[in-house]
């Protein structure tokens, strides 16, 4: 089971058991990791689940398409890695993924 690493803004560190086939998204929900609210579920219909993908990972977890590009334009504090965690699909590849929550969502 891949593990998935969420840091706070504030540094605070949430290493959680991903299912591969979920998303990023829905395992920070699942956690409880503070900073990600996901107001529409996961439809890439908001901005609320943006997150900052370590520069480590940015190639694996790849780059947002179209849709998500638009939506991003709805974040805060948009960055060169920056990417809606509904979008990121979990999967073996991602094992050890770290992704930062922004100080806050849009």
């Amino acid at each position: 089971m891949p593990k998935i690493t969420y840091v706070a803004h504030d540094g605070t560190k949430f290493e959680v058991d991903a299912e591969n086939g979920s998303t990023v998204m829905e395992n920070a929900i699942k956690n409880a990791v503070p900073g990600i609210e996901a107001e529409c579920g996961g439809a890439c219909a908001c901005a609320t689940c943006h997150v900052y993908v370590d520069e480590a990972w940015a190639e694996k977890a790849g780059g947002p398409e179209a849709m998500e590009e638009d939506m991003l334009d709805f974040a805060y504090d948009v960055q060169p890695t920056s990417r809606l965690s509904c979008q990121i699909k979990v999967s073996d590849e991602l094992d050890g993924l770290v992704v930062k929550v922004p100080e806050r969502q849009a």
